[in-house]
């Protein structure tokens, strides 16, 4: 039988070196070492494992010198405060997710009145403590012997162990029927990288679907980029992003969920765009005065052709994701821009242009393209006080050229 999620357990952390130095990282020894390591810089670790060697174990060194590294990297995730009382492994950092997001997901579960939460394939906990902290009480399962011990010690260093318990189990083998809900993160990273293949997963998205579904209420993480002829009827689908960066997708299931429907949210506003069913492909046309760019979870959520019927535009091309229209439009779930050239591909004519109109900063974004945006910008040798931006994109099939500026 295939592994579910992380590794099989083993009898002790003795028998396990890195599960040995985890614990070590906890002694007071330990502690004092990760406390005088979080601001240092990793450019001096040589020296500063050099200095620290001659009064610590090198093998504890060796363990504060790695978990402080990862602190400093799930800063961008979790934020200072949380990062640097909280404990990580490497996979850990990689599939976490971002405090933003578990904390959205948390509040649409206890917005539902749920109470309670099987977390299945917990990792480092970042979910089970947004869970927490909105008040729902938590079992966090994960198989692998390190990272649930990695989970208990950070419900411990945020004060959260009265609401979260953290078991060591297969998560196949878990009776989830006490729990109000189920959330269920499958490992989606393998020895070789990211798994893109929803039945590779670990446990397969087959296996998690079924265990959603015998709860009453169900959220499964899955990666953004999944086929939408991979996610069953049963599911609201629903992608997040933050900051304009696309960071997962959700299938929800159960009561107080739209099955069959399709949901973009943007995060920090939390401004939601949602719809049964996505609508036919919409029209095509020349481009007019304005140009905007969807939110990447509105591209994902194959929402686009409702964007187009709000603004009362048109696609620049059948292929490509820019909306055009001749009236401004404003909308959260766009980028707008004006446009005052529309060219055929052409370096040396975009050159001369930006020459012409003293463009020193320029910002390029492309869709359709297969040119690079540095390169781009290097062989423009930009110069002087302007700025612009411009699209490398097809209009009507023809490689095109879109110059222009932000609206507001």
């Amino acid at each position: 039988m295939d592994r579910v999620n992380a590794t099989t357990p083993s009898a002790s952390s003795a028998d396990d070196p890195a599960r040995a130095a985890f614990a070590a990282l906890r002694s007071p020894e330990g502690e004092q070492l990760l406390a005088e390591l979080r601001d240092h810089d990793p450019a001096d670790e040589l020296a500063t494992a050099t200095r620290l060697r001659r009064t610590h174990p090198a093998e504890l060194v060796s363990a504060a010198l790695g978990q402080a590294r990862l602190r400093q990297r799930a800063v961008a995730k979790f934020g200072a405060e949380d990062a640097y009382r909280m404990y990580f492994t490497p996979n850990g950092v990689e599939q976490a997710t971002r405090t933003s997001v578990a904390a959205h997901r948390a509040a649409r579960f206890a917005g539902l009145g749920v109470r309670s939460v099987a977390d299945l394939c917990c990792g480092i906990g970042g979910d089970a403590i947004a869970l927490a902290r909105a008040g729902i009480s938590v079992l966090a399962v994960d198989r692998d012997p390190l990272t649930a011990e990695v989970a208990r010690a950070n419900t411990e260093a945020l004060g959260l162990g009265e609401l979260i318990e953290v078991r060591c189990a297969d998560v196949t083998e878990i009776d989830t029927a006490p729990y109000d809900a189920v959330f269920v993160d499958p490992a989606r990273r393998g020895g070789r990288g990211r798994i893109f293949a929803p039945e590779a997963y670990s446990p397969p998205l087959s296996w998690a679907a079924a265990a959603a579904l015998k709860a009453p209420r169900a959220a499964l993480k899955i990666a953004p980029g999944i086929p939408h002829e991979a996610i069953g009827p049963e599911a609201e689908a629903e992608w997040i992003s933050d900051g304009g960066d696309v960071k997962e997708a959700v299938l929800w299931y159960g009561e107080g969920f739209a099955p069959g429907s399709f949901r973009a949210t943007l995060l920090p506003s939390g401004a939601t765009l949602s719809a049964p069913a996505p609508l036919p492909a919409p029209p095509v046309g020349p481009v007019g005065r304005y140009l905007y760019e969807p939110d990447g979870a509105v591209i994902r959520a194959h929402l686009v052709a409702d964007l187009v019927e709000r603004c009362g535009g048109r696609l620049v091309d059948e292929t490509i994701a820019y909306i055009t229209s001749d009236e401004p439009y404003s909308s959260p779930y766009v980028a707008g821009y004006e446009i005052t050239d529309e060219l055929p591909f052409s370096m040396k004519r975009l050159k001369a242009l930006l020459r012409e109109r003293r463009i020193g900063v320029l910002t390029v974004k492309k869709r359709g393209s297969a040119v690079e945006p540095e390169e781009l910008r290097r062989r423009m040798k930009l110069s002087g006080p302007g700025s612009a931006t411009v699209f490398l994109t097809r209009v009507a099939g023809a490689p095109t050229m879109l110059i222009g500026h932000p609206l507001g």
